[in-house]
C-alpha cells in the first residue's frame, strides 16, 4: 500500500487557488457594481440639485424685474447702447474697408441678373432726365 501524502497535493493546492481567483474577481465586481452604483446615485442627485438651483435662480430674477422700476430699465437699456456704440467705434479702418468690398463684391455678382431691358430702361430714364432739365 503506497503512503499516505502529508500536507496539500497538486491537485489542491489548483483547486485553492482557483477559489482564490473566483474570490478576488468576485470581489473585483462587487468593488465595480458598487462604484457604479454610487455614480448613479450622485448624478441624479445632482441633476436634483441643478433643477433646484435653476428654479431658484428663476425665482430671484422674477422678484428682481417685479422690483426693477422703469427708470432702471431704461438706465440699462441706455448702457447697452452706449457699449453698441462704442463696439462700433472700436472697428478699426481695415474691418470697415473690408465689409465695404464685401457689399461691393456682392453687388457686382447681383448686376449680371439683371436684364438687358431693364439696364437700358434705367440708361432711357436718365436720358430722358437729362433732356428735361435742358
Amino acid at each position: 500500500m503506497p503512503k499516505r501524502k502529508r500536507g496539500v497535493t497538486w491537485d489542491d493546492a489548483r483547486r485553492q487557488q482557483a477559489i482564490r481567483n473566483v474570490k478576488g474577481e468576485l470581489l473585483k465586481l462587487t468593488k465595480k457594481e458598487t462604484a457604479y452604483f454610487q455614480l448613479w446615485q450622485k448624478v441624479a442627485r445632482t441633476e436634483e440639485q441643478i433643477n433646484s438651483l435653476l428654479t431658484v435662480m428663476a425665482q430671484r430674477g422674477q422678484k428682481r424685474r417685479a422690483e426693477e422700476t422703469e427708470e432702471q430699465r431704461n438706465r440699462g437699456l441706455s448702457h447697452m447702447a452706449q457699449r453698441g456704440l462704442e463696439r462700433k467705434t472700436e472697428q478699426t479702418v481695415e474691418q470697415r474697408n473690408s465689409d465695404c468690398q464685401t457689399w461691393h463684391n456682392l453687388a457686382r455678382r447681383e448686376e449680371p441678373k439683371k436684364s438687358e431691358e431693364q439696364r437700358n430702361g434705367r440708361l432711357v430714364r436718365q436720358d430722358v432726365s437729362r433732356d428735361l432739365k435742358e
